[in-house]
């Protein structure tokens, strides 16, 4: 099982908002993450330019097909979502399942701040300044059975609240899924806010996954059922194209998607000229997460 990561940073050092959006102080919560040993040698200096984008940017450009597949559509239709009371079934190989409340998933979680790159298979990157908990603790609790290998994932389909699943684009709702071992990990989290404020409709709300070393699609949004199985579930893009959406989903700027190529990749905020990055391994997370996929062809297994 991954190491549990320890925070020396409560919510009382959290940035603040208003700090952010004036980008005065990026520098220091980048620090303190670098402090904290999560992020660690050749992506430590590549943290050091990790400047979150804007709020508007973060909220205002979406891909969450539920309310339309334009990436303005979400900020526009999403308000239509009813997100309290919210409930979570969990369920499968867990030792105590049942229905619980957003209360009780979050009762005795520490909630922190991650800035995190998000990287879209469809070659835009971000960076995003979540507010949430590591996922393992929410499993823990729940008491995940020895037998249990995967984790399944599945949002919400509410059709009078969400016109896009009028259009049949994938197969609804909407389902992800991770090897058990990545649900683990320490940079695996339940995010809850951005930042620090509560997760926008649009971005996931009221809690969604945030899987950073995965194209963004993995990290399902609006939660309502987490299911522990010893099958690999089946997962909404693989289902629509094995081909193009392997189940793993791994960033990586080796492995093209058969329509483009993931090499590089275009910063949103970047403006119209500005120069495509190249696309970092793992996201940036290779020091992190490698050993995860030590002894399989990456090829194979996309």
């Amino acid at each position: 099982m991954a190491r549990r990561y320890s925070s020396p940073l409560t919510r009382a050092d959290v940035t603040p908002k208003d700090v952010y959006m004036n980008r005065r102080q990026i520098m220091a919560g980048s620090g303190a993450l670098l402090g904290a040993g999560l992020i660690g040698g050749q992506v430590q200096a590549q943290a050091e330019s990790l400047e979150p984008n804007s709020w508007d940017e973060i909220t205002s450009y979406n891909n969450f097909y539920e309310f339309g597949t334009g990436k303005t559509d979400p900020a526009e239709n999403a308000h239509r979502m009813t997100t309290a009371p919210w409930e979570i079934v969990i369920d499968g190989m867990v030792d105590n399942p049942g229905t619980y409340s957003f209360a009780d998933v979050m009762d005795g979680m520490t909630v922190e701040e991650r800035i995190y790159r998000l990287r879209c298979v469809e070659a835009w990157s971000m960076v995003v300044p979540w507010n949430g908990f590591e996922l393992a603790d929410l499993l823990n609790r729940v008491g995940v059975q020895d037998s249990a290998r995967y984790v399944a994932f599945e949002t919400l389909a509410r059709p009078d609240e969400m016109p896009g699943l009028r259009v049949p684009v994938i197969e609804w709702p909407y389902r992800e899924g991770l090897r058990l071992d990545e649900a683990m990990h320490p940079l695996t989290i339940l995010a809850t806010g951005i930042y620090d404020e509560p997760i926008p409709n649009q971005n996931g709300a009221p809690i969604r996954l945030v899987v950073p070393w995965k194209y963004g699609f993995k990290s399902i949004k609006s939660i309502v059922r987490i299911t522990l199985t010893d099958e690999q579930p089946r997962t909404a893009w693989n289902s629509y194209s094995a081909r193009e959406y392997g189940f793993y989903s791994n960033v990586n700027p080796n492995v093209d998607h058969p329509r483009w190529s993931q090499a590089t990749e275009r910063r949103i905020g970047g403006g119209l000229f500005a120069p495509r990055l190249d696309t970092l391994m793992f996201n940036g997370y290779e020091d992190e997460v490698a050993s995860l996929y030590e002894g399989m062809d990456l090829t194979e297994f996309f």
